[in-house]
């Protein structure tokens, strides 16, 4: 019973708190709606850019072989590394004892500090591609909306985009790649060094607790520096500057436009959230159907959720890959509106005309309605 009034409580706390954060949200929406109907344009923009550029679509793909090739070479190369210390065999509990079951390896000073050293470099040549990756799609969104205004839409410099990514900021990218490679190398030797404690402790619930808020403060440092990264190479495929200089103002940038960037991203991340949640469940069902009422192999294998699952992986990582390229437009279309606003008084001068024609039927909306203010404002004045 009291465990039943417990579970009660919990629920009931949970929908107050859910309802509080929908309010909260319906509250900014409402307050905000000028950031919300600038941060839809942004989208809609980014759609346009996407559909009008299909060529985008194969930035994600090469750079995926690429991280894949990366990291084959890098294992063969760290087995090779592990090869090199002492592997000795030790009596095993499996069905003969005449065939040593486990394996030790007794690490070198050298070689364990020479495996550190390949696995902070593999994460830096992960993050490597995957910001040039991001990049690219940004200075082509970013040449899609400067070369676009309001008379005709422009087309996004693909070539140029990768030039610019790998000859003029190669060191721009690999700076903001080292600083998240540090951080996650940083979290894998912690959750090392706390799976050691917590065994040492045999499970103490005060270790656990400290461990777990630890990792979600170097979590959260770590999505905080990978926005500011992404931030920085928005603002550099503009401008052209420096990474130290690139990261300062378009944080600042990000600062003065902060509704509009945070409307902006969030509407972006559920539309692709929902995204990826249709693809991974129209995949699955639709194998499910093709193995119960076509093929009939379902009836044939011991369980179909193996299959399943695997195609609702695969499914994931595709939709990751391509709607990610609508997530980095958005962002750098958000920087390309909040600059060109910036030279131009409030008043952009360059992006899709679509954008445009949004932004002079809100202009329109908002003379109505000063007008009929105005006219209250008389009204009320005659009959005084």
């Amino acid at each position: 019973m009291n465990d039943s009034k417990t579970e009660a409580f919990w629920l009931l706390v949970g929908c107050i708190a859910l309802a509080a954060v929908g309010c909260c949200f319906c509250l900014c929406v409402v307050c905000g709606y000028k950031h919300v109907k600038q941060a839809i344009d942004v989208i809609d923009a980014a759609a346009d850019f996407a559909v009008q550029n299909k060529r985008v679509i194969g930035v994600p793909i090469f750079y995926f072989f690429l991280t894949l090739i990366s990291f084959l070479v890098w294992l063969f190369s760290f087995a090779c590394v592990v090869g090199l210390n002492k592997i000795t065999a030790a009596q095993g509990t499996g069905l003969s004892i005449t065939y040593p079951q486990d394996r030790n390896i007794e690490w070198t000073g050298p070689l364990g500090a020479a495996a550190v050293g390949m696995v902070f470099g593999i994460l830096w040549v992960v993050a490597w591609w995957t910001y040039s990756s991001k990049f690219v799609i940004m200075a082509a969104a970013t040449t899609f909306y400067f070369n676009s205004d309001a008379e005709h839409e422009g087309q996004a410099e693909l070539v140029y985009s990768f030039k610019l990514a790998h000859i003029y900021h190669t060191g721009s990218i690999a700076a903001g790649a080292f600083i998240i490679a540090l951080i996650e190398l940083i979290k894998l030797i912690f959750l090392y060094l706390a799976k050691k404690a917590e065994k040492a402790s045999g499970g103490n619930k005060l270790i656990k607790a400290v461990v777990c808020i630890a990792e979600c403060i170097l979590s959260c440092i770590e999505k905080i520096c990978d926005y500011i990264n992404q931030a920085a190479f928005a603002y550099i495929a503009i401008t052209g500057d420096g990474f130290c200089e690139g990261a300062w103002k378009g944080f600042l940038l990000n600062v003065k436009y902060m509704l509009d960037f945070t409307f902006a991203n969030w509407i972006a991340k559920v539309f692709i959230l929902l995204g990826k949640v249709a693809l991974v469940l129209l995949n699955c069902f639709t194998l499910v159907f093709i193995m119960k009422q076509c093929t009939g192999v379902a009836d044939a294998i011991h369980s179909i959720w193996g299959p399943v699952a695997v195609s609702g992986l695969i499914t994931f990582i595709t939709a990751s890959l391509f709607l990610g390229i609508f997530e980095n437009a958005v962002l750098a279309l958000m920087t390309c509106l909040a600059v060109d606003m910036d030279l131009h008084d409030g008043e952009p001068k360059y992006g899709p005309a679509t954008f445009h024609d949004s932004i002079q039927k809100v202009k329109a909306h908002d003379a109505d309605h000063v007008a009929e203010s105005d006219d209250d404002e008389k009204k009320a004045n005659d009959v005084k």
